[in-house]
């Protein structure tokens, strides 16, 4: 079981990364939030759930110990796989996630792509004394570094599932608001706030 990877960035999408380890290159999905905290100037650390199903298996990556807990959290959700952790964790950080989760929120929850009623209250019985315990009730406030252009928070968008057309339009009104100063993640936070 692959717990933890170091390395250089050798290719990097919206979704995911190419980690070169010592000449072996592994592809690595990572949410939203943790590719804007990435520097793929420097080699970087992630840690790893290694994900196995009946016809396949796939590694997450994480850049806090905090944020993979949380992802193995939401998986033992019933109805709640990896696509879908990885998304609420794109949609949400990991204090915003834990901070809907403490109060309750089923409305944060129900922003996400994928996320219905009947998900996202699962969610909260299930993973609301997990979280107390783990938090002492008190959801932590990170916030990620922002540091991408527009053409990327397209194609994150894309990648998350979103039709072309509903996402640039949603870019487009996001633009108007923000300016063309905004980075990437700045736009596909907001963007995502105005599909749901």
């Amino acid at each position: 079981m692959i717990a933890y990877l170091r390395g250089k960035v050798v290719r990097r999408g919206p979704t995911s990364v190419i980690l070169d380890c010592q000449g072996v290159g592994y592809e690595v999905r990572i949410s939203l939030y943790t590719a804007s905290a990435l520097d793929p100037a420097e080699d970087i650390s992630l840690h790893i759930y290694h994900h196995f199903s009946q016809d396949h298996q796939a590694l997450y990556g994480f850049g806090t110990e905090e944020e993979r807990h949380l992802f193995v959290l939401l998986i033992s959700v019933s109805g709640v796989g990896p696509n879908t952790a990885q998304l609420i964790q794109s949609y949400m950080s990991p204090g915003e996630t834990e901070a809907a989760i403490l109060s309750e929120d089923i409305a944060a929850f129900r922003k996400v792509k994928g996320v219905g009623e009947k998900t996202a209250r699962r969610i909260l019985v299930d993973l609301k004394d997990k979280v107390v315990r783990h938090t002492g009730g008190i959801a932590l406030t990170t916030a990620p570094q922002d540091n991408r252009s527009a053409e990327e928070a397209l194609s994150a968008l894309l990648a998350l599932g979103f039709p072309r057309a509903q996402a640039q339009k949603a870019l487009n009104r996001v633009a108007e608001t923000v300016g063309r100063s905004a980075t990437a993640e700045e736009r596909i936070r907001l963007a995502l706030k105005e599909l749901s």
